[in-house]
């Protein structure tokens, strides 16, 4: 085999790695995903949006910030509440402490 044919053979498949190679990188994605970010449009509306908003954007720290533990705690308990209409009716008691049927 001639050496200009056998030069030009590797030059080709040299490029065509090069090509694959570039393709590849561009094709995958770099660093982390990116995740949207939901702020408040007026963090200084409400305090208790403020202050969970604040303790999201500590992180891992949150968990040893103690407002931050009473504001998911008040959070919680107000998302968790329920409304009055499913209330149970609380029993009928007589004046001896007996409940009426």
């Amino acid at each position: 085999m001639d050496l200009k044919i056998a030069a030009r053979m590797i030059a080709v498949l040299a490029i065509g790695a090069a090509l694959t190679a570039t393709l590849m990188a561009f094709s995958q994605r770099q660093g982390p995903e990116e995740t949207p970010v939901f702020r408040s449009l007026d963090p200084g509306g409400e305090p208790a949006r403020t202050e969970l908003l604040r303790c999201r954007d500590l992180g891992a720290e949150a968990l040893k910030d103690k407002t931050c533990l009473k504001a998911w705690m008040e959070s919680r308990r107000r998302f968790l509440k329920r409304p009055e209409s499913d209330r149970p009716a609380a029993p009928a008691i007589d004046v001896d402490g007996t409940a009426k049927p």
